[in-house]
């Protein structure tokens, strides 16, 4: 009646025992078949070796690499290109794998196959490690039928890790190199450009630049107090002239009224040569030998001289047109008074170019300092594009420097490396079938299909054992139960023979609705 009611568990002891002939069989079969298995299965056999990655023998301090991706990121890409069947199919041919299949199967199949018993695992940090802790290492294992076979080709795709590796940091340490080299050139040209442009805008508007304003007002200044300076000399100057002019004017008129009226008194060439000799000493002075006024002033002393000869001549012939002819001579004080006017004027035309010079420098200042805000905002742009073109210059710089010395730490095998621990080893006995865990397995299986013949056989026997399964089956509750006649074995079978219940009778229930 199994299925009907919850049993009890001493119902489930007695239904083990009584079906126990089904679990004994299956529990002494199964190991038999398992191990069985073992001795028809083909044999494989694993070859593995173990992987280090070694740290760079220079400080990330002194020289930051410049691959730093994560190990599993290329250990997974790496992966990938190493099993592809471009790098696969050589080895099959090349160690001459899986000979009985090779007429059977296509290559796709075969490379597929070989892909799926290479096994590559990373190594997990310890315990307690912090997340961002780097691979310490990982293993690479190779199954196959033949023992030696599988050694050499986990040796050889061993080998393949550590090439890629190596030929892969290095060709980005290069690539990363050559990159920079690149856009430091394209960034020393932008630096000219921006350097030509600011040499440009400082000559064009040199004196007019950021930070020479105070210089600039200052000279503004000082340029103004020179052309008040010399606009009081002019103006000074100018009265003078016209004083000496109207007293130049007034001593012409009286000696011209003392020449025509006859009342004269002649004044002789000495005191006129003396006059005009101390005059030339003054402007010599005063002047070079050169100057136009010291020229003529000579002329005329030479030319008084020469008259002054003539006259004693003409005394000696006592000729009275000569004595007429010098008295006719104007007197020293008027020719002085020319010579002032004359210095004067000189004076005047001088200070006026000067005025004028000072007037436009003055106008040149003025301009540069309206024009200073504008040149200084100019200023400043075409300054912050230097700048930041330096600066981008100088990190670029920098950047190469640290990557030449990053590629040449590659070059030289001193950065992250692959290293063997264990190399690939012969593999003395077969990994698969393990014979224990068949064995085992054909232990569980066999207890597993015991118990399930067990339920089977309780299931289709319709059997009432006790009152329970008559409750059960009738649905009503048990008013007696008769107990079971019992008798022992005869003696004539023998005192050693145990005695023996025998049924004599079947249990007889009475329900309540009998």
């Amino acid at each position: 009646m199994l299925g009907k009611r919850q049993l009890t568990l001493g119902e489930y002891v007695q239904v083990l025992l009584r079906r126990k002939i089904y679990l004994l069989i299956f529990l002494f079969l199964g190991p038999f078949v398992g191990f069985g298995l073992t001795l028809v299965l083909p044999a494989k056999f694993t070859s593995s070796t173990l992987v280090l990655v070694e740290q760079p023998r220079v400080p990330e301090s002194i020289i930051r690499p410049v691959v730093s991706d994560e190990l599993n990121q290329r250990l997974a890409s790496m992966q990938e290109q190493i099993l592809s069947r471009t790098r696969l199919q050589p080895l099959i041919a090349s160690f001459n794998l899986y000979r009985n299949e090779k007429e059977k199967l296509p290559m796709e199949e075969l490379v597929g196959e070989m892909r799926k018993n290479i096994l590559v695992t990373p190594i997990k940090p310890v315990s307690g490690a912090a997340p961002s802790a780097l691979l310490p290492g990982f293993t690479i294992s190779f199954t196959h039928d033949d023992p030696k076979s599988a050694q050499l080709v986990c040796s050889e795709i061993t080998s393949m890790f550590i090439e890629e590796n190596l030929k892969r940091r290095q060709q980005r340490s290069q690539g990363t190199t050559d990159f920079l080299i690149k856009q430091l050139e394209d960034s020393k040209r932008s630096l000219d450009e921006q350097d030509a442009k600011l040499a440009e805008f400082k000559r064009r508007y040199i004196g007019q630049l950021p930070g020479q304003e105070g210089a600039n007002m200052q000279f503004l200044m000082s340029l103004n107090g020179q052309l008040e300076a010399v606009t009081s000399l002019l103006n000074r100057t100018q009265q003078d002239k016209t004083f000496t002019e109207s007293l130049l004017a007034q001593q012409l008129a009286a000696w011209k009224a003392s020449q025509d009226t006859g009342s004269t008194s002649p004044q002789t060439l000495e005191q006129q040569l003396v006059l005009m000799q101390a005059q030339l000493v003054t402007l010599e002075g005063r002047y070079t030998s050169d100057h136009p006024d010291v020229i003529k002033l000579r002329g005329d002393i030479a030319q008084i001289k020469k008259k002054i000869a003539e006259t004693e001549a003409q005394k000696s012939e006592n000729k009275p047109e000569t004595i007429q002819k010098a008295s006719l001579t104007e007197p020293p004080h008027i020719v002085q008074l020319r010579g002032q006017i004359h210095q004067l004027e000189q004076t005047l035309q001088e200070k006026t170019h000067e005025q004028q010079r000072l007037q436009e420098q003055i106008k040149v200042y003025q301009a540069r300092v309206q024009l200073s805000p504008m040149v200084e905002e100019q200023y400043k742009d075409l300054n912050r594009d230097y700048q930041t073109a330096v600066n981008f210059y100088n990190e670029l710089l920098a950047k190469k420097t640290q990557s030449e010395m990053a590629t040449d730490l590659e070059r030289r095998q001193q950065g992250e490396q692959f290293r063997v621990m264990d190399p690939a080893n012969l593999p003395e006995k077969a990994s698969f079938p393990d014979r224990t865990k068949f064995t085992a397995g054909g232990l569980a299986g066999g207890l597993m299909i015991g118990m399930l013949l067990v339920v089977l056989t309780e299931l289709r026997e319709p059997v009432v054992r006790n009152e329970r399964d008559v409750e059960s089956f009738l649905d009503l509750p048990t008013l007696a139960v008769l107990p079971v006649a019992e008798e022992q074995d005869r003696p004539r079978q023998g005192r050693f023979w145990k005695s023996k219940k025998k049924r004599t009778s079947q249990e007889m229930t009475l329900g309540a609705g009998a």
